[in-house]
């Protein structure tokens, strides 16, 4: 094996290296964080005094911690499931879809999979760096240990992606060739994917000679997405600093300034620059942020090293206990059927005692009947898209139905591409227009922040309640897409059980 060749001291270094380039990358990048770019930071702003905690880190802290915990530590999706439930408070996006999923007992692979908005999100391709050194030199393995991860709150090319840079980011502690290592990781994914197509395309355009921002204005030509944590042009923009830039500092800075996601994306670049070349990330970058390891508050009930110097021994201690033993996991049985019971009908007319001229409510009207012709049907889930063909007439009229387990203040969303109308129990909740010529509307249907006018904060009672929304075909030959959920409006956190997104 590749890294019988590797003494301690270097495994250290590297090790080090890697977490020293990942906390600069994340410390750069999270003030920029969702902006779209180009953008023209030349360093930290604000400049810090320590380094600022990142979810891209933290839980990879507490993958070490319950490792460590073990006699005989195994890499395993079912003991990271446990990491969810017991140490981990982030509501965010994938995160709080995986921790509803397991919650409902729904176990991975298929919690990542199962009526996920963000199954292509960034969440797991930023913490593949504990896989990679625990199986440093053996990109193979790598993949694998990234996949016990991902599989957990992700699928499609957010698992790609983990397994793309977990592959790299092992290889890079006996290779450095960049083409070699991107090589190496599309070798880890599927050839057909859309993650290996904007990787391809990426490499193509960087060797045709065009400056950075050029290849960016491709890659969102091509591969942009409404969703700014979306791995694809992510990734993409992790491939364009590290082709196009001549050293550390260049190469962060022109992923950073691609935007999007930049603390996720500056951070992957970060570690892999810090493991091939430890000594190559200037001390303008490093004093800032000193060596102790902080987390975030949503980290919780778990015992960490104080220091990066102390993670890394850690983390080398559980490469060696590990010895690269083979990923362990229970049978997650058959995968679970996603479906939401609803009542839906369709409608022509819009009672203007109820709607103005614009496809807008009158204040302080009641909710509309619902039209003749409503049926009890299932959608796909809390995820739901409908084409424009599929829509029987001008107006989609939907009926959910949720539970509240308790009096308590809820956050009920409902984001759509399109002109939408919510009553909650019957009183007007929220609304949205579109463009005038039916441009499709901004979706980020995470739970703990949805774009305004998608969401209304109610006291509830316990017991069952109402959702009826409008929602008006797309002007435009498209999908109509939406995401409807509860949340406690104060941790951001899916209600448990609110709505049965399961069949059967």
């Amino acid at each position: 094996m590749a890294t019988q060749a590797l003494s301690r001291e270097t495994l250290h270094r590297k090790t080090m290296g890697c977490w020293l380039g990942k906390a600069v990358g994340g410390t750069l990048g999270q003030n920029f964080e969702g902006q779209e770019g180009p953008l023209a930071a030349t360093f930290y702003t604000p400049v810090p005094d320590e380094m600022i905690p990142n979810d891209d880190l933290d839980i990879q802290v507490v993958w070490a911690y319950l490792l460590d915990r073990e006699e005989r530590p195994r890499v395993s999706r079912d003991l990271l499931r446990t990491g969810w439930l017991e140490h981990i408070e982030f509501p965010w996006n994938e995160y709080g879809v995986g921790i509803r999923n397991l919650r409902a007992g729904i176990r991975p692979p298929w919690s990542g999979s199962h009526d996920n908005w963000y199954r292509n999100g960034e969440g797991a391709v930023i913490r593949t760096e504990i896989w990679a050194c625990l199986a440093a030199g053996d990109p193979e393995l790598a993949a694998r240990y990234a996949y016990e991860d991902a599989c957990i709150d992700h699928a499609d090319d957010g698992l790609n992606a983990a397994l793309f840079m977990a592959s790299i980011e092992a290889a890079a502690f006996t290779e450095s060739d960049v083409d070699a290592l991107l090589d190496i990781g599309m070798s880890a994914i599927p050839a057909d994917s859309v993650l290996a197509r904007t990787v391809a395309d990426t490499r193509k355009w960087c060797a045709e000679g065009l400056d950075w921002q050029e290849v960016r204005a491709h890659v969102m030509q091509e591969y942009g997405s409404v969703d700014f944590t979306d791995v694809r042009m992510n990734t993409a923009f992790f491939v364009i600093g590290w082709l196009l830039g001549r050293d550390f500092s260049e190469r962060i800075l022109i992923c950073n300034n691609c935007g999007q996601d930049t603390d996720s994306s500056t951070a992957s670049l970060g570690a892999v620059l810090g493991i091939i070349d430890p000594d190559g990330i200037p001390q303008e970058w490093l004093e800032p942020i000193g060596r102790d390891l902080v987390l975030s508050p949503e980290i919780v009930g778990i015992e960490h090293p104080a220091t990066l110097d102390g993670f890394t021994d850690l983390v080398l201690d559980l490469r060696e206990r590990i010895d690269y033993a083979e990923p362990e996991f229970d049978d997650p049985g058959p995968a679970p059927v996603a479906g939401l019971a609803v009542q839906l009908g369709f409608t022509d007319f819009l009672d203007r005692a109820h709607i103005g001229s614009r496809f807008l409510p009158k204040p302080h009207e009641a909710m509309p009947e619902m039209p003749a012709g409503t049926r009890e049907t299932y959608l796909d889930g809390t995820v739901h898209r409908m084409a424009r063909a599929d829509f029987e007439s001008d107006v989609a009229v939907i009926n959910y139905r949720f539970r509240v387990d308790s009096d308590r203040r809820v956050r009920v969303m409902f984001n759509t591409t399109e002109q939408m109308i919510a009553w909650l129990d019957g009183e007007f909740a929220f609304a949205r227009e579109t463009g005038g010529r039916g441009e499709a509307g901004s979706m980020c249907p995470a739970v703990h922040g949805p774009p305004v006018n998608q969401s209304v904060v109610r006291s509830l009672s316990a017991g069952e309640h109402e959702l009826r929304v409008l929602v008006r075909r797309p002007v435009q030959q498209r999908e109509a897409e939406w995401v409807v959920g509860c949340a406690d409006p104060q941790t951001g956190m899916w209600l448990d059980g609110a709505f049965d997104n399961v069949i059967g």
